[in-house]
């Protein structure tokens, strides 16, 4: 293999229409957004999939070196976005300045730090909390 060709190649025509799918039903498509989409927004998505709420997630992140970043794609497939910090909110408002139907989109801020672990009992209570406080 050619050790400078990338190992996937990304499409964004193709994925704003992947994003535009009528196929997900009732389910009301969530996206969760921390810094690299790891551990706060992943558990985020784990929470909100569940019961009571079973909403279709996807997690992300706004930082550079994030292991899923941000996509616009992702930003017009969410109904609503989930924002750990003010910050991210923030980075995420920006990126939709401007854009179509930006205005409409629901965007929460949770005010969790960046101090858990994956699925951390605790994290997963003030996510649930928080999130219905919002």
């Amino acid at each position: 293999m050619d050790e400078h060709k990338p190992l996937l190649t990304y499409d964004i025509r193709q994925a704003m229409e992947v994003s535009k799918n009528p196929y997900p039903g009732k389910y009301k498509r969530e996206l969760c957004v921390c810094s690299a989409g790891v551990l706060r927004s992943a558990t985020t998505a784990v929470v909100l999939s569940q019961e009571p709420f079973n909403y279709n997630t996807r997690s992300a992140g706004v930082e550079h070196y994030a292991l899923t970043p941000i996509t616009l794609p992702l930003l017009f497939w969410a109904e609503e976005i989930v924002c750990m910090t003010k910050e991210h909110e923030v980075k995420i408002k920006a990126l939709l300045e401007d854009k179509p139907n930006a205005d409409q989109k629901k965007i929460i801020c949770l005010n969790i730090p960046d101090s858990y672990e994956y699925r951390n009992k605790d994290l997963m209570k003030m996510i649930k909390e928080n999130y219905e406080r919002s």
